[in-house]
């Protein structure tokens, strides 16, 4: 990896936004190399303290971006500043926009066949150009032969894993080499916003670094998921590992 910051023992890339879009564009077209990138929020950070074979599998990927405003708080108390977010949304977007000027192939794997289909036919109108195709992830063990062999016969230069933390890390790290797509990265929820299902927060809400809270109150389920956020917070504060 480049150079990073180390936040509670999980190595972060200081590449900008900009810069890392570059880097991977770069990538889009490397068939020999394929990466796994990881856009990781105080959630998986926090996973990774508790479950090894889950660190080592942050430790095995290519490229991890901060794809929350946690993350570059910690960096910050740390005395180590990321200079920004580099979300997974806006991340997967410009890649999807890249590929279609190019007319490079992308994959979305993941959401329900309702949403995967929309984000699908939504992003073919938004980009004519772009060579795009799907597959839902609501997929047993018996059914992973026929949605790897999906993948392959697409031969995508990007392939979006929208299956959830940690579902989508694990699918991506075991399968990564036998599917051979040049760029690989999880998406979380992003699938549902390309389907219009679930609408990004106001730009003013991104701009002042709410997007957790808007999620949380335009979709009150995820509250037990945000309570990983003061915790987060604590064991930052009370890292001995690390000197303000």
């Amino acid at each position: 990896m480049q150079n990073q910051v180390h936040i509670l023992g999980v190595g972060f890339s200081t590449l900008t936004f900009s810069q890392t879009l570059q880097q991977l564009k770069q990538d889009l077209q490397n068939t020999i190399q394929p990466r796994h990138i990881i856009t990781a929020n105080p959630e998986i950070i926090m996973l990774a303290r508790s479950d090894a074979g889950f660190k080592q599998l942050l430790e095995s990927a290519d490229l991890i971006t901060p794809d929350g405003i946690g993350a570059v708080w910690a960096s910050k108390y740390y005395g180590e500043a990321l200079r920004e977010r580099v979300t997974g949304v806006e991340l997967s977007t410009a890649l999807i926009e890249h590929c279609a000027d190019q007319g490079l192939g992308v994959f979305l794997l993941g959401a329900t066949p309702e949403s995967n289909r929309l984000a699908v036919e939504n992003l073919r109108k938004r980009y004519p150009n772009l060579r795009i195709a799907g597959r839902d992830g609501y997929f047993k063990e018996h059914d992973l032969p026929d949605v790897l062999e999906a993948v392959r016969a697409f031969k995508p230069n990007l392939l979006l894993v929208g299956l959830g933390a940690p579902r989508q890390e694990l699918f991506i790290a075991k399968h990564k080499s036998e599917l051979g797509v040049p760029v690989s990265m999880g998406i979380g929820g992003c699938i549902d916003i390309f389907a219009g299902v679930v609408k990004r927060a106001p730009k003013l809400w991104q701009k002042l670094r709410l997007e957790w809270l808007h999620r949380l109150l335009s979709q009150p389920s995820r509250w037990r998921r945000q309570l990983v956020l003061p915790k987060f917070v604590i064991t930052v504060l009370t890292d001995k590992n690390r000197k303000k």
